[in-house]
């Protein structure tokens, strides 16, 4: 073999090497920024190793996995859609983790007319409602839960407006496109003085999960950024973005 092939092998061995020691972590829009921060803490801790993130709507990172992308640990902005991965075989069993719990709020522009209760979004002052897409997003779920729960769902419906996740609904509230929006006080914190919260809603506890796949071909390494992300130094994180302990 001559040289330049030889250096070819080497290099092919060596990005084969590289591609086997990173992990795909799909986190829901929400927690982007959060694992962003911590995916090089864990790759500072093991050298060598490497983690790429992956974000999307809660429910449309399960669908992503059913459809058999490559997803090593997956990171849901809620129970429910953990439990939606689990059903459908996704997990590693006995595998998912609480990790952080966070909290639904209703949010405005900054500079408009104050609102205090669900009820004044049936109102005419209320003309266009931010939500997530309720099949896909977690808070748009728990944002028509809360206003079924509340009688108001019938009323409100036709003024919502759909968004692929919570990011986007943030969006259309700072810009001006919507009277007010379902969001997560995480979130609300990350937009600092674009909006304001004007409450919280009430809704069933809001846990965010985590939990390697069973497909996953790096399964070591996506069990130990599980258990890398329960540190305090992981969790210091989430805090800092705005998420509750678990």
């Amino acid at each position: 073999m001559n040289t330049k092939a030889l250096c070819l092998v080497l290099c092919c061995a060596a990005s084969l090497a590289a591609q086997a020691q990173t992990i795909t972590v799909s986190a829901a829009v929400s927690l982007g920024e959060a694992m962003r921060e911590i995916a090089p803490m864990f790759e500072a801790a093991y050298p060598g190793q490497r983690v790429r993130v992956n974000v999307g709507a809660s429910g449309a990172l399960v669908q992503q996995a059913v459809r058999g992308a490559p997803t090593d640990v997956l990171v849901t902005a809620d129970s429910v859609t953990m439990d939606q991965a689990q059903a459908k075989g996704l997990l590693a069993p006995g595998s998912r983790v609480a990790l952080a719990s966070n909290t639904l709020v209703l949010v405005q522009k900054v500079g408009a007319a104050p609102l205090s209760s669900l009820d004044e979004l049936a109102g005419p002052q209320v003309g266009r409602i931010g939500m997530g897409q309720p099949d896909t997003v977690p808070a748009g779920r728990l944002a028509q839960g809360a206003l079924e729960e509340a009688k108001l769902w019938p009323r409100v419906k036709p003024k919502v407006v759909n968004a692929l996740n919570v990011r986007q609904v943030l969006d259309y509230v700072s810009r001006g496109e919507v009277d007010a929006g379902f969001v997560y006080a995480s979130e609300a914190q990350r937009a600092g003085s674009k909006v304001r919260v004007a409450l919280k809603v009430p809704t069933s506890p809001i846990v965010v999960a985590v939990a390697p796949m069973v497909a996953s071909t790096q399964s070591a390494i996506a069990g130990r950024f599980v258990e890398f992300v329960q540190t305090a130094r992981a969790q210091a994180v989430l805090v800092r973005h705005g998420y509750g302990r678990p």
